[in-house]
């Protein structure tokens, strides 16, 4: 039963300011680093054989603490700008309280959470999911599908994506689903990568 392990980097420090990131390439803040070690410790009894994330810092600091502290050092480490977080656009660095009071929170839950609502000048997460699904069904499910334990530590919206097409999650529904910093998500799957265990660790 390979497994599939995702996790949303730690807490950056725009995450912390309350800011639209997407591709700005910032740092962990404290509780972000503190955050990485927690699911470390929770990933200690894991194997992993392979690990992918992004091509941005907080990704792969993350990913790096856990690696570190599971001295899993030699595994290899695919990073790819497939995995990055959706581009926000003109919104990008922005505070999203001001940007609410500016466009009204409706508005800015769309830009946020929608399926197919692109903020200004950035991406949707369909924009989003039509360079990450190739990439996983490509890469990811290959691995899976030669019996690898995968860890995948990326964004958000990346997460979201590859999500909503292992759960079949439609276009509405999407919008509910809110992935915490830190959180780490379980997949396990038989020999046809049919998924037979799904759980939030």
């Amino acid at each position: 039963m390979p497994d599939l392990l995702m996790i949303r980097h730690g807490q950056s420090t725009y995450n912390l300011e309350n800011r639209f990131t997407g591709w700005l390439d910032v740092p962990l803040s404290s509780i972000g680093i503190e955050e990485a070690k927690n699911a470390a410790i929770k990933l200690k009894e894991h194997k992993i054989d392979i690990a992918y994330t992004s091509k941005l810092k907080r990704a792969i600091d993350t990913l790096q603490i856990i690696l570190n502290s599971k001295k899993h050092e030699n595994i290899p480490v695919i990073k790819n700008e497939a995995l990055n977080e959706r581009s926000y656009g003109d919104l990008q660095g922005l505070n999203k309280a001001d940007i609410a009071k500016q466009y009204g929170e409706a508005q800015v839950l769309l830009w946020r959470r929608s399926y197919n609502i692109a903020p200004p000048g950035g991406e949707s997460l369909k924009d989003t999911a039509s360079r990450v699904i190739p990439f996983f069904r490509s890469m990811i499910c290959a691995n899976i599908s030669q019996g690898l334990n995968v860890l995948i530590v990326a964004h958000g919206n990346s997460l979201r994506a590859i999500i909503k097409e292992l759960d079949t999650i439609n276009d509405e529904d999407i919008v509910r689903l809110n992935i915490d910093t830190g959180k780490i998500y379980l997949y396990q799957f038989d020999k046809d990568l049919k998924i037979i265990t799904r759980k939030i660790l």
